[in-house]
């Protein structure tokens, strides 16, 4: 396991964090008033009982985002990083899953959205290129609004072999793709799925595509050229757990 630090700003990333009972939170750096707010908003539960605590103002706050041009809110925490997830143990004696999985998608704050979406449509799971993923961004972690606590993240050192693996456990791959003859909707979305999405500059590359069994797009008004990768993941995710929720 990862043991080093790293730190994360912003009142939900902090809090979700200490609630975490897989995550080891070292210290948290507060204003007098969020930790006033802590306490109020979780009254059953004494998060900040086993944590270091350094009261700090709001200009010393600051010095923990001076480039980021983040809010911190008066919430600033040290982490480490979480137990590292093996796709392949996950998926053992479990059907119907729901995974995405990005393909060169490399911009926190999109990366971010996405991870605060799948939490929100439940999704099972998201693969990402270890390489590609900032896995210590206070961007990411702060517009994902604290729901990296509450998604399997899936690091994986090559994303083809990947989508190859999970198609020999009888899984199927949906690319979506503008090219895509298939609108998503129309498809049943049973069994076991990967929802591949590319970049907005490049979308998914044609090596990748390879490993898709079938390309599919979202109906969007063709004055449009397309949707930031999150809210397109958005609209699929939600979909997809209306599905579920009344198959159920």
């Amino acid at each position: 396991m990862d043991k080093s630090t790293f730190f994360i700003v912003g009142k939900h990333a902090v809090i979700e964090a200490l609630k975490n009972p897989k995550r080891k939170v070292l210290r948290v750096f507060l204003t007098e008033e969020s930790k006033k707010n802590i306490h109020r908003e979780n009254q059953k539960n004494n998060l900040l009982k086993d944590v270091k605590i350094h009261f700090k103002n709001k200009k010393e706050l600051d010095k923990y985002t001076p480039q980021d041009n983040l809010m911190h809110q008066g919430y600033v925490a040290e982490i480490e990083h979480l137990e590292k997830l093996i796709l392949k143990d996950f998926i053992k004696n479990k059907n119907n899953l729901n995974f995405a999985c990005l393909d060169g998608v490399t911009d926190p704050r999109n990366i971010g959205s996405l991870i605060r979406n799948a939490a929100s449509f439940n999704i099972d799971g998201l693969i990402v290129k270890e390489r590609q993923f900032p896995s210590e961004s206070k961007l990411m972690y702060k517009s994902a609004s604290g729901c990296v606590e509450h998604i399997n993240i899936f690091k994986v050192s090559n994303i083809n072999s990947t989508l190859k693996n999970l198609r020999e456990n009888n899984f199927w791959v949906y690319a979506f793709d503008s090219s895509g003859k298939k609108i998503f909707t129309e498809i049943k979305w049973e069994g076991n799925n990967v929802l591949l999405f590319g970049s907005e500059g490049y979308g998914i590359r044609q090596h990748t595509k390879k490993y898709a069994d079938f390309l599919v797009r979202i109906n969007i008004n063709k004055k449009v050229e397309s949707l930031n990768v999150s809210n397109s993941a958005a609209i699929v995710f939600h979909h997809l757990n209306y599905l579920k929720k009344n198959l159920d």
